[in-house]
């Protein structure tokens, strides 16, 4: 059967991922991205070191992260995202915008990650004060939490699982049962941590519950990565890409017509 006249697929324009070697939640980064968009993901190196500052140091070293950018650079994506949450807040705010700088100049493209994405996230919800979720052993938990401390955030409750491994197969209950547990101060929103933990389905539950935005990693990973090409993330009752699209709505004819009469009184 001839289909040359289907014209070929549609145009797709690239976001490429850079996850730790254990990484198992494909699917649910794509759950987050238009249909337009396509994810091109790449994966650090094997090291045989459970989930802990050490790896979360080995994983994201620079010479690890620039051969992963140059060979995500075959397909040419847009920007690149390192989805790693441990990976990049181990070093700090200062080793965070390092490790951009490392794959900005590796690949010559836009790059952010994780820890970076929640701290634009944060801005953008003019959030100061947060509940945290972790999955991790209280030293990593304790990391993230200095992490914020120096960007200017204040963590008001936290909660944490202690895991080394497997941490995919943590259940939603799980992390709804932290959250209430985390949410126990005044805080403007929950964030959840961990781009191998499953959060896309409960966000919008612990929302209506907590009455607060939430996010998580994977969340705000993919809405930075696609506001930096002037995409925007997908998904049903989640503050952050709600407010997000409202930003980007242009104004309805009444309100333009009212602000140009303002701005030439």
């Amino acid at each position: 059967m001839d289909i040359s006249f289907l014209g070929g697929p549609r145009p797709q324009r690239g976001v490429g991922v850079v996850a730790p070697f254990d990484f198992a939640l494909d699917r649910e980064l794509w759950r987050w991205v238009p249909d337009e968009i396509s994810l091109h993901l790449t994966r650090t190196p094997f090291v045989p070191v459970e989930v802990s500052l050490d790896l979360a140091r080995l994983v994201s070293e620079h010479e690890t992260l620039r051969e992963a950018v140059r060979a995500l650079c075959a397909v040419a994506p847009e920007v690149v995202a390192y989805a790693c949450t441990s990976g990049s807040f181990v070093g700090g705010v200062a080793g965070e915008r390092a490790m951009c700088a490392a794959m900005t100049q590796a690949g010559e493209l836009p790059s952010l990650t994780t820890s970076g994405a929640l701290l634009d996230a944060l801005a953008a919800l003019g959030a100061r004060r947060i509940a945290l979720v972790t999955p991790y052993t209280e030293s990593v938990t304790s990391s993230l939490e200095e992490y914020l401390a120096q960007a200017g955030t204040a963590v008001t409750g936290r909660a944490f699982l202690g895991l080394t491994r497997h941490i995919w197969k943590v259940p939603y209950r799980d992390v709804v049962d932290m959250a209430r547990q985390a949410v126990v101060g005044a805080a403007d929103c929950l964030f959840i941590s961990c781009t191998n933990l499953p959060t896309y389905d409960v966000i919008p539950q612990l929302e209506a519950e907590l009455r607060m935005p939430v996010l998580s990693a994977n969340q705000v990973t993919m809405w930075a990565a696609l506001r930096r090409i002037g995409a925007h993330a997908v998904g049903p009752y989640q503050r952050l890409l709600i407010e997000e699209a409202q930003r980007a709505r242009p104004p309805a004819p009444e309100q333009s017509q009212k602000r140009q009469q303002q701005q030439e009184g």
